[in-house]
């Protein structure tokens, strides 16, 4: 079951609401909007497919396209949307998401609100200069999971995963490439295995 919601904001950003009737919630950022990253994203419904009877999933669509900075205010919003109805909000996203979900991470934790746990698919290292997942995760407070693809020539995210590693984050590599060609259903339960422990 899902539903349509409207996340407040300045930008214009619609979000499905899968499982609504779950105590927990996790936003579920998309990969690139220039590139089609939509909220119908095949990942981004395997990770709310996984997490059926555990959560909701608040699968969202960019506002207009913003350089990044748009795209977290998104994100965050979704975030505070998400915890006026549920008491436990995590985040999670993929590629392009996967960056901005874990800028998200970084910005609620220097704010005094992290999520429960954070999740990234494949993230991108930075979107720019300011805008840079890889340095950002030294202020999360949260639990922090990033799954990548060995053989993934589309983003980078060596730096990422370094960080991670170094910070004692769960890092998971699968045998694929950026897009987990065949595999959405095996990451999906990977990424909501660890988001189920909180």
């Amino acid at each position: 079951m899902s539903e349509d919601v409207l996340v407040p904001g300045g930008r214009d950003v619609r979000a499905s609401l899968d499982n609504p009737d779950a105590d927990a919630c996790v936003v579920a950022c998309p990969p690139h909007p220039q590139m089609g990253g939509r909220r119908t994203d095949a990942r981004l419904r395997a990770v709310s497919d996984a997490l059926a009877g555990a959560a909701a999933t608040l699968r969202f669509d960019y506002g207009d396209w913003d350089e990044g900075y748009g795209e977290l205010a998104d994100a965050r919003n979704a975030l505070a949307w998400a915890r006026e109805e549920y008491e436990t909000v995590s985040v999670f996203g993929y590629s392009f998401g996967g960056c901005i979900a874990l800028l998200t991470a970084a910005r609620e934790s220097e704010a005094g609100t992290p999520p429960a746990a954070v999740a990234a698919l494949a993230p991108a290292a930075r979107l720019n200069e300011e805008l840079d997942a890889a340095a950002a995760l030294d202020a999360v407070t949260c639990p922090g999971l990033v799954v990548y693809g060995e053989r993934d020539t589309t983003a980078e995210w060596e730096p990422v995963v370094e960080r991670a590693r170094d910070l004692n984050w769960s890092v998971e590599e699968v045998p694929a490439d950026h897009h987990f060609v065949g595999q959405a259903e095996k990451v999906g339960e990977r990424v909501a295995a660890f988001l189920r422990g909180y």
